[in-house]
């Protein structure tokens, strides 16, 4: 099941490339934006009335086949997960917190295993590679660590459920928008993140719902 899943998360790695081709082309080619759900309402006849060039118009169509079909596989991927998976007694607390969804709740529970595994939050934070690899000495930088150490479906998981809490929760957003002002956007989500993936420690340590103020307060 970890396996499918990491499968699923391959697969929607390719649409959203596939859904970024189709912007650039037709930023390129008609000198405007065009946001992702108008790509996904497009159409065969929509393209070739929006492209008068027949080769760019093949291009994005081309785009758009990929696209619907990695959609359907994922579709089928999830669908087969949710039917034969078992779940862990900590699932149902991962969907308490913000941010987190069904998907990112089982990536989460299959990619982290017994949480009994990780003595303290900060290993498991570690292991998320939510926490920084600077060496320091006196406050000066002496080199890096291994960035590569850890989980990265984990790091992806806990960015991906930063990038929804800061739209849906105002005391997260809050708190992404005080770390965006002192340094800047990438390093305000991994803040985000961090935070996520401590307060998830305890919530499948502890089998306890999420509570955002303890977490982000």
């Amino acid at each position: 099941m970890r396996d499918l899943l990491r499968k699923r998360s391959q697969l929607v790695r390719q649409k959203t490339a596939n859904l970024l081709s189709i912007h650039n082309l037709y930023s390129r080619n008609t000198g405007q934006s065009i946001s992702a759900n108008r790509i996904k309402q497009l159409t065969s006849e929509k393209v070739d009335a929006q492209f008068t060039n027949s080769e760019v118009a093949l291009a994005v169509k081309a785009n758009l086949m990929v696209m619907r079909s990695l959609e359907t596989e994922i579709a089928v991927v999830e669908r087969v997960v949710k039917e034969r998976i078992k779940l862990r007694p900590g699932y149902r607390y991962l969907l308490t917190v913000n941010g987190i969804g069904q998907t990112l709740a089982l990536t989460i529970m299959l990619e982290t295993g017994d949480i009994g595994r990780f003595p303290k939050v900060g290993n498991f934070a570690s292991y998320c590679r939510c926490v920084g690899s600077e060496k320091l000495s006196n406050g000066k930088r002496k080199g890096t660590g291994n960035t590569k150490n850890g989980n990265k479906y984990l790091s992806w998981a806990f960015v991906e459920a930063a990038n929804f809490a800061i739209r849906f929760d105002p005391l997260i957003a809050r708190y992404y928008q005080r770390k965006k002002a002192k340094t800047h956007r990438v390093v305000a989500i991994k803040a985000v993140a961090h935070k996520l993936s401590r307060a998830c420690y305890y919530v499948m340590r502890d089998e306890v719902p999420f509570d955002v103020n303890r977490a982000f307060a």
